[in-house]
């Protein structure tokens, strides 16, 4: 069997996002990159499945820039095989939308022939959540969402997907080839050591333009404008229960 697990470079999480002056965009220039943190937790989960021998390979796949090589290097730093990066200058906050995403991963898919396709439930940037299910649906493969736990049966042609819903925890059965997409509470992701950093650059990273897939990538939603969100106002202080019951009826609305 064989996985492949789909990384986005997006701004590190720790960072103060600014906002460009034009409010077209936010800004990314000099500014911390890292893995997408559920991203970084399919990478995981694939390790997990390869050391457990349900899974002989784990191929991660990308798409960006030059420098999502760097985040590519570091999913094979953690323990994947090999990588392949779909090479594109467009932005992949913005202009690279989840249904191109989705249609570029179809296309290595149909090259790979993976058992089992994992993705981070969503990218921090966009907060989209829809790749996963893109993807499925263009491949026609059953999709398991937000998975929190994933075991397969002894002959590895099904997949039975645990995750958290409003009333406890839903468990389903899903075939293989399949599609899962991973939340947080799957399992807490490796560090990539310094020797596994170096070994990573031995390893091999297939560099395929983009375009050159026949896929359309043309942004079917328009950004109009990004703004910071509004300063916190500071806090009151009230004579008495009658004046913050007003207070909270009148000013705040939430009554």
């Amino acid at each position: 069997m064989r996985a492949l697990v789909g990384v986005k470079r997006v701004v590190d999480y720790a960072v103060k996002v600014r906002v460009k002056a034009d409010k077209s965009a936010v800004d990314i220039d000099n500014v911390k990159m890292s893995m997408n943190p559920f991203c970084e937790i399919a990478v995981e989960e694939g390790l997990r499945m390869k050391e457990k021998g349900h899974i002989k390979e784990l191929v991660a796949v990308s798409c960006g820039p030059d420098k999502t090589a760097e985040t590519l290097r570091h999913a094979l730093a953690m323990g994947a095989d090999r990588a392949i990066h779909l090479k594109t200058k467009m932005r992949t906050d913005q202009e690279v939308q989840p249904l191109a995403v989705a249609k570029l991963l179809q296309k290595i898919v149909e090259k790979e022939e993976p058992n089992v396709v994992l993705l981070g439930k969503q990218a921090i940037d966009d907060d989209s959540n829809q790749t996963g299910g893109l993807l499925a649906g263009l491949l026609g493969w059953p999709q398991a969402g937000s998975a929190s736990k994933v075991e397969f049966n002894d002959d590895k042609t099904k997949a039975t997907v645990e995750k958290e819903v409003d009333s406890g925890i839903q468990s389903v059965n899903v075939p293989l080839p399949a599609v899962i997409t991973a939340d947080l509470r799957l399992n807490e992701p490796r560090f990539a050591t310094l020797p596994n950093l170096m070994k990573a650059k031995k390893k091999k990273m297939e560099v395929i333009e983009a375009d050159s897939l026949g896929v359309d990538m043309a942004p079917r939603l328009e950004f109009l404008k990004v703004e910071d969100p509004p300063a916190r106002a500071g806090g009151k202080k009230v004579a008495n229960l009658d004046e913050l019951m007003d207070k909270l009826k009148n000013e705040a609305k939430v009554l």
